[in-house]
This record gives structure tokens, sequence and C-alpha cells, in this order.
């Protein structure tokens, strides 16, 4: 039982599972793609004509540029909560335009309906920041595959979110807005005491290179089925039973990325803190460092791990 929990241990600060729960969320982070789905509910249920769309759509727009703010709540909070943050403003924002285009809630002026736009979508710049940050932190010499995967999970957000409306199958297609306010506030609830920089040595490792590849094929696959899924949904009348397999299919998807930090967790010896310190090889090195900014980094990150123990 001892070594059970020591490997339990393990796993929940595993920067594996950081980088899983942070492609999940990130997998959420698309809501702004998801705009020109919910632009006709606002439209007809407002009676907005197309000037006053693009006014919203502009916000929208703001919303998803202006991320100083997500910037700098992080340096004063912790990643959790940074993302509780981002949580309450997706839902707010996106929550409060669902009331008044269901009536349950007074219509507010335009200015006022671009402000609540532009506060719900600025929440997955809460998202993006905390993802990006306690992952970079986690993988310092594999920065760019890091960001390169959360950036291609954020694209595939939208389309995620709309095939779980699809198996939804709701009549009313304002239930939408509701999905999007209230579907990625719980996944960030749910995953944001996952998200955070986590302790232990930070070089290169010989499974590093396995696991990217491995996370790179499943991006590919999950990519390649959203694009064939919604073709065939567009193209041909399909039974709802049928969809809902389909859906179940993405979330198999999503959620294979798990077994990595499993694998490395529970199945595969741990290394000596002592011996991971000599990972770094000459050929780990990354382009146009030399060896002396190299000796740096490792002697900076030893430092950090001696503050955290």
């Amino acid at each position: 039982m001892g070594k059970f929990q020591e490997r339990f241990v393990s796993f929940f600060n595993n920067r594996w599972l950081v980088f899983v729960a942070a492609m999940w969320i990130q997998s959420c982070a698309g809501i702004g793609y998801l705009f020109g789905s919910i632009s006709p509910v606002i439209k007809s249920s407002l009676n907005y004509n197309q000037k006053q769309i693009a006014r919203l759509g502009v916000a929208k727009d703001l919303g998803d540029s202006v991320g100083f703010l997500a910037g700098s709540l992080c340096e004063v909070l912790p990643i959790w909560g940074a993302l509780l943050v981002g949580a309450l403003q997706n839902f707010i924002g996106y929550g409060w335009v669902w009331l008044i285009v269901t009536g349950r809630a007074p219509v507010l002026p335009l200015w006022a309906m671009c402000i609540l736009i532009f506060v719900g979508n600025n929440g997955e710049t809460y998202f993006n920041t905390a993802a990006l940050v306690s992952c970079v932190q986690n993988f310092p010499k594999s920065r760019g595959p890091v960001v390169g995967i959360l950036k291609g999970f954020a694209g595939l957000g939208g389309a995620i979110l709309t095939q779980v409306y699809t198996m939804i199958h709701a009549p009313d297609h304002a239930n939408l807005i509701f999905m999007v306010a209230v579907g990625p506030a719980m996944v960030v609830i749910a995953l944001m005491f996952i998200i955070r920089p986590v302790g232990g040595h930070r070089q290169v490792r010989p499974s590093d290179s396995s696991s990217f590849t491995f996370i790179y094929s499943v991006c590919l696959l999950l990519a390649a089925y959203l694009m064939g899924v919604m073709l065939v949904e567009d193209l041909v009348d399909l039974n709802h039973t049928v969809i809902i397999i389909f859906t179940v299919i993405l979330f198999v998807l999503l959620f294979i990325p798990i077994v990595i930090p499993i694998i490395l967790s529970f199945f595969l010896e741990r290394t000596d803190p002592a011996e991971e310190a000599l990972l770094s090889k000459p050929e780990n090195m990354e382009p146009g460092k030399s060896n002396q900014e190299t000796d740096e980094v490792i002697l900076s990150e030893g430092q950090e791990e001696e503050g955290t123990t």
C-alpha cells in the first residue's frame, strides 16, 4: 500500500499529467471560434441587424486579444486562482447572454452586450496563459513542442464543443450559449489544482522524445477524426445513436494521452534524482546555446529545486 501511495503521489506530481490536463483545458478554450454559431441566435432573439452583430464580433475579438490582465494576475495569484477568475468570467459573461437571449433577464443595450461578450471571451485568455506558463516551466527545454501542441488543442476546441452540442441534440439553439458558459467553466474548475509548475528535475529525459511523438500522433488523429466526422454529419442525415458513438470516440481520443503519466508513474522504475541531473547531454543542448549557458540553466534549476525541498 505504501508503494502504491508513493506511485500515486508521483503520478499527481508528474509534469506529463500537468501537460495532459492543460491539453484538456485548451480543448475548452476555443469558445471564440463558436461565435459564428451563436450569433444567429442572438440576432434573431434580440432583433439585431448585421452591423450590431459585427460590433459584438469586435467585442469578442477584443476579449481574445486583451491578455495582459491574465498575465498580470498570474504574477500575483497562484495558477489555480487565475484559472478560477477565467472560469468565473466565462460563466458570468456568456451565462448572462444566455439569460437575456432566453428571456430570463431583461434586454440590455448593445454596449452592455458588448461588455458581456468581451468578459465571457476574455476568460479564455486566463486558460491559455495558465496552461502555457505552467507547462513551459515544467518543460523548459521543450518549449516549442509544448506551445505548439497546446495552441493546436485550442484551435480544435470549437470543433470539440460543437460535436458535444450535436450529441446533446437540443432543439433550442440558445442552449449552445448555455453550454459555452457552463462547459469550459466546469472543466477548468475540475482541473485547476492540477495545472501548476511541479517540482523536481526538468532536464530532457530519454522518455520525452517518444512521449512527444505519441502526443503529436494523437493530435493529428484527433484533427483528422473531427474533420471526417463533421463532413459526414453535414453530408448524411445520421441517426442520433451514431452521433453519440462518434462523440464517445472523440472523448476516447481526448483521454488517450493520460496513458503517458500513468505509464511513467506506475509501470516504469523511477530514476534517482541524482542520476536525473546527469541526463543533460551535449546532443540535448538547444541550438545556439553555449556550454556555459547550458550549465547556467542546470545550475539555476538545481538551485530552484533546493528551494522547494
